[in-house]
């Protein structure tokens, strides 16, 4: 099957099929064309993922197109935008129907579960790789920044941490135990916090999905917003079920895929219950830099939050 044959049996019918009111043309033109509503700014971001590096060869195709519309969706959460519509650059080594059909598959089901169109994109031969660029709004001058974190204000989480890491070991277990199956479907099908992003907007002074793990992405808050932090390691939520992340998982592991959020303390009572009781609290900003964590017995470490995954790093 050739690449206009793709296109016009699997992916235009997805476009019709995830049509959203904001995109005025999806693909089969030049370029899509999408609408800003009055008094809202538009809010983008691109992902890409290659097969070995962000998943591992011979990845169950449906799988793959959910968990890659969800990672892209999950910065616009971050920022807490409405997602409106993607576009897809999709590059394989092969035109096999079977597997692109199980991945627009995965795409469908996460499109209409997130709001978001396909509004158009590219397919071409090489190594597997799909890049997404997700469109999203928000009322204007309200988007939730990196570098709004002031001291005083709480350090909270929307959900446990370091499942996606404690998955690794078993994803090529073709039984693995029913009690890990929380921590795979955490790798599998991780679900962007769209509704509690829009919701902390005036409320949360910063936020920061959690892909590359809480030491690094709080990190990227704390630089951009010039202050420091400590964190107690008992309130940092790890417990999927019967299942359990090591705290080292919880810090480092990444793919969470929860928002890391800051708000001043009187904020927390202004939420609806849902939201607020959504929310662990585990820690606090601080004026000194530096990211600082707290062990029940009393001992303090200072967390090395680098960079977050370097795709270019030497050893």
């Amino acid at each position: 099957m050739g690449e206009f044959e793709l296109i016009g049996r699997l992916f235009r019918p997805l476009a019709e099929i995830t049509r959203q009111e904001g995109v005025l043309l999806g693909p089969g033109d030049d370029c899509a064309i999408q609408r800003v509503p009055a008094g809202h700014d538009l809010v983008f971001s691109v992902d890409t993922l290659v097969e070995g590096v962000h998943f591992p060869g011979q990845y169950d195709p449906a799988r793959l197109g959910w968990r890659a519309l969800a990672v892209a969706v999950s910065d616009l959460a971050a920022m807490g935008a409405d997602p409106v519509c993607y576009t897809l650059a999709l590059t394989l080594p092969d035109a096999d129907e079977a597997w692109v059909a199980a991945l627009v598959s995965g795409l469908r089901e996460a499109s209409l579960a997130f709001g978001v169109a396909l509004a158009g994109g590219d397919i071409t031969r090489g190594p597997l790789t799909l890049t997404l660029q997700v469109h999203g709004v928000v009322p204007e001058g309200q988007g939730i920044l990196r570098s709004g974190a002031r001291p005083g204000d709480l350090v909270a989480v929307t959900g446990p941490l370091g499942g996606a890491a404690a998955a690794l070991e078993w994803l090529d277990d073709p039984q693995p135990p029913s009690s890990v199956s929380p921590l795979l479907d955490c790798y599998h099908r991780p679900v962007p916090k769209i509704d509690t992003g829009r919701r902390l907007r005036g409320v949360a002074s910063a936020a920061i999905d959690i892909s590359d793990g809480l030491a690094a992405d709080l990190g990227h808050i704390l630089e951009a917003s010039g202050v420091g932090a400590w964190l107690e390691a008992a309130a940092i939520p790890r417990r999927y079920g019967i299942a359990e992340a090591s705290l080292e998982q919880a810090l480092y592991g990444g793919d969470d895929y929860q928002l890391c959020v800051t708000l001043p303390s009187p904020a927390l009572a202004m939420l609806p219950g849902d939201v607020s009781k959504s929310l662990h609290v585990i820690g606090e900003i601080r004026s000194a830099e530096g990211l600082y964590l707290q062990h029940p017995d009393g001992a303090r470490e200072l967390l090395t939050t680098g960079t977050g995954y370097d795709h270019f790093k030497t050893e």
